[in-house]
């Protein structure tokens, strides 16, 4: 239904589309039966649907006199506007379309910011391969603020680490993944013991990231958990400002094994002793709203991609 002002005055009655659709079509072929044929009805019923349309709008809209289809003033008045309202209806449906079949649309992402580094990169770059149409927008954060901003609405989807610092039962949190974590450090220093135990860490000066990390607060609790405090020579980075601080030779750090990986010849990767340190990445998002389907279909990447080595971190 549409709402229109009448020709003559105020109006607050509805009209139907289908009647601007069969109003369009007589004016634009002054005639009832071709008009009929041209939208696939009968023209009986196309001749009432005009009458009732009149009858709605309380204005004749053509002249019928010795059949000649003529529009009158009000037709004439009504007639850009019928056009413009089907077409911005066309558009709508067109828009409407677009985003159930992929075509348009965006996704809101949060992630740590070593899974920007590790594993987001193949599953975007696939999925973009799929729907370049979809605007995504990455949100870099630990997992204390990337919950905080799924409860508020700002993001569709993100993936945390678990447990998750404040459980909600508002959020749907499904594990993706358990990744290792790893030593780096300078290629061009001398090599650490292998594998690196928890403690060989005591004193060695550690690049550690900044507060709200995740693999900070791994990191620092496990070293406490082996009766010391770790030192730290540089502290306060991001994902990619750490790993260039170890190249540097400034000290050594503890990061998610994808990342290492990716990290290039001039770093050294050592794992840790058993039982090493661990951690789970999960999708989250909200309970009680359902995430948008381009956000579902890239969710569906993002689990299919459980099959293969993944990494994380922050």
């Amino acid at each position: 239904m549409v709402w229109l002002m009448s020709i003559g005055g105020a109006y607050h009655g509805t009209v139907q589309f289908h009647q601007l659709h069969y109003f369009v079509a007589v004016a634009e072929t002054r005639h009832f039966t071709r008009a009929a044929e041209h939208v696939h009805v009968s023209q009986p019923s196309l001749s009432q649907q005009i009458r009732a349309l009149e009858h709605e709008l309380g204005a004749t809209l053509f002249s019928r006199a010795r059949g000649n289809v003529a529009l009158t003033e009000a037709g004439e008045a009504l007639l850009p506007l019928a056009r413009r309202i089907l077409a911005d209806a066309d558009t709508a449906r067109q828009e409407v379309q677009e985003l159930v079949q992929l075509r348009r649309g965006r996704i809101r992402l949060g992630a740590t910011p070593s899974l920007c580094t590790g594993l987001l990169p193949d599953v975007l770059r696939a999925f973009h391969d799929l729907h370049p149409g979809i605007e995504l927008r990455i949100e870099e954060s630990g997992s204390h603020d990337l919950v905080r901003e799924l409860a508020r609405g700002g993001l569709d989807l993100a993936l945390v680490v678990l447990p998750l610092p404040t459980p909600s039962p508002a959020l749907t949190t499904v594990e993706l993944l358990q990744e290792d974590l790893v030593v780096v450090s300078s290629a061009a220093g001398p090599a650490p013991r292998r594998p690196v135990r928890i403690a060989d860490l005591q004193g060695e000066p550690l690049v550690m990231f900044r507060h709200g990390y995740d693999l900070r607060e791994l990191t620092v609790a496990a070293c406490r958990a082996e009766g010391f405090e770790p030192s730290f020579i540089v502290e306060g980075g991001e994902m990619d400002a750490v790993l260039g601080f170890v190249r540097a030779g400034l000290g050594v750090a503890v990061v998610p094994s994808m990342v290492a990986e990716r990290a290039g010849r001039d770093l050294r990767v050592t794992a840790l002793a058993p039982p090493g340190l661990r951690r789970t990445i999960a999708l989250a998002h909200r309970s009680d709203v359902a995430p948008p389907r381009a956000a579902r279909e890239l969710q569906r990447l993002l689990l299919a991609s459980r099959a293969a080595p993944a990494g994380d971190g922050h």
